[in-house]
């Protein structure tokens, strides 16, 4: 790779974080700090809790459901940390019920939760499965008796196995609208807001340039044509559900990385440069500007497939909104040079990689999953955001990162404080950095949804990274649930506004 000038941008790409006024302490009781928190939610925010089909749902033989990307997937030697599955997981099919009455118990104003693609469409087209349809009706029905709002994301990551080349075949995008306008069709009285898609940008980073999440294709470059399928799938899914006339606001959920050079050479600012343009932009700016952004003239040969897109599909791709999800993903320092894995023994191992690494932030703590802890981000997060896109609809944030180690003590109650500081400190600095006269006043910033209301299966990590509000006995066959000290705290907070 040449060496390149750095790209030259309106938006900084290492504004300097604002700390948060409110910055908290492990120590402190959750009591006070929900009482903090509390005393914080604005009138009309809207709390939420999120889970996903995939991760919770279980009952993967059960009812017609055909195999999604993820099912093949967790099946292959080595791709999951733990070797686990999630054939049964929390088994929420079984036990919805129930985790309805802990959502009314919590006091959260709205449920985001996903549609199983393959448990209503097997193979990804066709009429809606009967099995599939009884069951989120009666999902449906258990949120609407406890008064609680519904956000529904039609697809979070589990492509149907069936549609063969996934999201690299411009043809799932149209199966994804037919798809939409069959689900819209089946649910849009009930449906208080609509997700189409869920970070699209991890889906191809991680699932089509890097291999580590399904379908564990290692493209790097080559993989951004199912970036814009994706996107055009959402342009399509829009209109889908708005020709089926669904009374919900509707709106996708981005990922957005705060970036920066690791130093100020050339080099790691033009990596850094390419990095944001891959994570944030190009998913971003088609949507909410009608392009992509300008390539990078010296990397022009990698994006050509950005250069030659339809401007039809760009007119598709950007449909007006009513909401923006954004899914605060921690910073990222980039710096010129490959990543180079080594095995036990030193000896490099031959895997795909950017031509760009990350650096540590050692400054900052992490969470158990290596997440940096760094709340401040947030507001720089906002902050790019509100520079680059003036005209943005109402803003919901997607606070996750909560993977931290659990402790129960002798009476099975499970005391968790590093994950309410994450949380709290996170919304917390959002509020501070959507306030008057802050960075990112500009921003309508209206709820938030936490990761997340169960202990999942946590994609490729497996079983070893807990991030519910409620401890599932993944050993015990009925799946007990637990509430967790944040789930407390969360409760206290939200009857206390």
């Amino acid at each position: 790779m040449p060496r390149v000038a750095a790209e030259k941008s309106r938006t900084p790409m290492n504004p300097t974080p604002r700390p948060s006024s409110t910055r908290a302490v492990a120590a402190r009781d959750w009591e006070h700090r929900a009482g903090e928190l509390g005393d914080r939610l604005p009138t009309g925010f809207e709390v939420a809790v999120a889970t996903s089909a995939f991760q919770i749902e279980g009952a993967a033989r059960d009812g017609g459901r055909g195999d999604s990307v993820w099912d093949a997937f967790s099946q292959q030697s080595g791709r999951i940390r733990d070797g686990s599955n999630a054939s049964v997981s929390a088994d929420h099919v079984k036990n919805y019920a129930e985790d309805a009455a802990l959502l009314h118990d919590l006091g959260v104003d709205s449920y985001r939760f996903s549609f199983g693609w393959t448990r209503l469409q097997p193979d990804g087209r066709g009429a809606l499965h009967r099995n599939g349809l009884a069951f989120y009706d009666r999902l449906l029905d258990a949120l609407l008796a406890d008064g609680i709002r519904s956000t529904a994301t039609l697809s979070h990551w589990d492509t149907p196995v069936a549609l063969r080349g996934g999201w690299l075949n411009r043809d799932t995008a149209g199966r994804f609208a037919d798809y939409a306008h069959a689900v819209g069709e089946a649910f849009g009285d009930r449906i208080d807001a609509w997700i189409t898609l869920n970070e699209p940008a991890t889906v191809t980073m991680n699932g089509y340039a890097l291999g580590s999440h399904a379908p564990g294709r290692t493209l790097l470059f080559d993989a951004l044509p199912s970036a814009h399928h994706q996107l055009l799938g959402h342009g399509l899914a829009v209109q889908a559900l708005r020709a089926a006339d669904v009374r919900g606001r509707i709106g996708l959920v981005n990922c957005h990385t705060p970036v920066q050079p690791a130093t100020d050479r050339d080099q790691d600012r033009s990596y850094a440069a390419l990095y944001d343009l891959l994570a944030n932009r190009l998913f971003a700016d088609p949507v909410l500007l009608g392009h992509y952004p300008d390539p990078l003239e010296s990397f022009a040969v990698e994006l050509r497939s950005v250069l030659e897109t339809d401007p039809s599909d760009l007119r598709t791709i950007q449909q007006p909104l009513d909401f923006y999800g954004l899914s605060y993903t921690p910073p990222a320092r980039i710096a010129a040079g490959a990543t180079l894995r080594k095995n036990p023994e030193g000896q490099p191992i031959p895997t795909p990689s950017w031509p760009f690494h990350f650096e540590p932030f050692r400054e900052h703590p992490t969470t158990s999953a290596g997440a940096v802890n760094a709340p401040e981000y947030v507001a720089v997060a906002l902050a790019e955001l509100a520079v680059r896109y003036p005209d943005l609809p109402p803003v919901y944030l997607s606070l996750a990162g909560g993977a931290f180690a659990d402790h129960a003590d002798a009476r099975h109650a499970v005391h968790d404080p590093a994950r309410i500081d994450y949380l709290a400190e996170h919304l917390i600095a959002a509020f501070d950095a959507t306030a008057p006269e802050a960075p990112a006043a500009a921003i309508d910033l209206a709820g938030v949804a936490f990761w997340s209301l169960l202990d999942a299966f946590e994609w490729d990590a497996g079983y070893t990274q807990p991030t519910g509000l409620v401890h599932v006995d993944f050993a015990d066959d009925r799946r007990t649930r637990t509430p967790k000290q944040s789930y407390r705290w969360l409760q206290h907070a939200l009857a206390n506004r």
